[in-house]
């Protein structure tokens, strides 16, 4: 099995990428490519740029492009080799994958990753995949720019954005491009399936109700927890009546936020204080030094900035999840021949649609967009949240 077996109604993506890892393969054996077709030098770069929609698998076809690298089987990206497995189960050695845990990645945090990128690797690439690249301010990419325009000969970068514009310019045109489009409900479902194992009725409707997007769908599709908060979010969303439901459908959906990023956080907080108690010398149960206490502090405001970007995430997932909903509200209206996203809710579908307009059902999905982007700006959360929900009010 390839490892670009796992890119979802890519076809043109994984031909690219193939070429890229076949010409890699050539260059670092300095064997001569078949054809004219697969030349090293217009194949491969060193500076990739992945774009595409939130879940279109930008990061999984950077992941699986690194495997390809550094893979050691017969054909680049076997799937079956120590490096493949290890790359894409994130544990190679050889590739640093960023995961932004904070709301912007910092200044700090890109310095060092810049020198760990002169670092030689023990395979034949080292490869830094920064998934968020977008959350980097443009003087955080400025200390980027130097080492993509002249990266040692063993480093590959690969940046992942929604969109080219999401970077500067300067970085964009030392990239080379690589754009994912919203892969085919019925090609998620066929991932959905065979890596997960679920059953093809499963697959269609989490891949359906996630609009494609493909890690939203394997998690409606295999955790029921997901598939609970989804349910819970677009019962608040049609059981809106007036500005008191609003209020309290906010506070539900705030405290399911905040159960949602406790959960996520606790064990890992914990096992971060204990690991760094360990590497300091320090029994974490007692006094801490005040000598070492300001290395505790900065753990401390890290983990605090991750739960921010844990809520904030819950939420605007919500939010898509809301706006689903009167995207179905507006294609009942005007009677389009689309299918629904959320099936499972036509019933109150109906209802919304029956007792509103296609123009007020627009007015409430540019809203629940203003919501989005008020929650990307660092508005409180609840403030948004609940004028978001006021907003969804029947119209008189």
């Amino acid at each position: 099995m390839s490892v670009f077996d796992c890119l979802a109604g890519q076809a043109a993506v994984r031909a690219q990428l193939e070429k890229a890892a076949a010409a890699a393969r050539a260059l670092a054996t300095e064997v001569a490519p078949e054809s004219e077709d697969a030349l090293p030098q217009s194949a491969m770069s060193q500076a990739w740029l992945f774009t595409g929609p939130p879940g279109s698998g930008r990061s999984v076809a950077a992941l699986a492009l690194a495997a390809a690298l550094e893979c050691t089987g017969e054909t680049p990206g076997c799937g079956e080799c120590h490096a493949c497995r290890t790359t894409m189960a994130r544990s190679n050695p050889d590739v640093e994958i960023v995961e932004t845990e904070g709301v912007t990645i910092t200044v700090d945090a890109t310095r060092s990753l810049v020198g760990r990128s002169y670092v030689a690797p023990s395979g034949r690439w080292r490869v830094i995949v920064i998934e968020d690249a977008d959350r980097m301010l443009e003087r955080t990419t400025n200390v980027l720019l130097k080492a993509i325009e002249e990266p040692p000969p063993f480093t590959v970068w690969m940046l992942c954005t929604p969109s080219p514009e999401d970077v500067m310019p300067t970085i964009r045109s030392r990239c080379r491009s690589v754009s994912l489009a919203i892969p085919p409900v019925e090609a998620v479902a066929d991932l959905l399936v065979s890596s997960d194992h679920v059953s093809r009725e499963q697959a269609l409707a989490a891949a359906q109700e996630a609009q494609s997007h493909i890690g939203r769908a394997r998690a409606l599709a295999t955790d029921p927890e997901a598939a609970k908060g989804r349910t819970a979010t677009l019962r608040i969303a049609s059981s809106i009546r007036g500005a008191g439901d609003a209020v309290l459908g906010a506070a539900r959906l705030m405290k399911a936020a905040d159960e949602y990023a406790k959960i996520h956080a606790a064990e890992r907080d914990e096992s971060e204080r204990a690991e760094l108690a360990r590497s300091l010398g320090v029994n974490e149960q007692g006094r801490i030094p005040p000598a070492v206490r300001a290395q505790f502090r900065e753990l401390e405001g890290r983990q605090k900035r991750r739960v921010t970007r844990v809520k904030r995430d819950f939420l605007d997932r919500a939010m898509i999840d809301i706006l689903s909903f009167f995207r179905d509200v507006v294609v009942t209206q005007i009677g389009a021949s689309l299918d629904l996203v959320n099936a499972d809710f036509s019933h109150q579908i109906e209802a919304v649609a029956g007792e509103s307009t296609v123009e007020q059902s627009i007015r409430k999905m540019d809203a629940i967009a203003v919501a989005r982007e008020r929650l990307a700006g660092n508005v409180d959360p609840l403030l948004a949240v609940e004028a978001m929900l006021v907003s969804l009010r029947p119209q008189g």
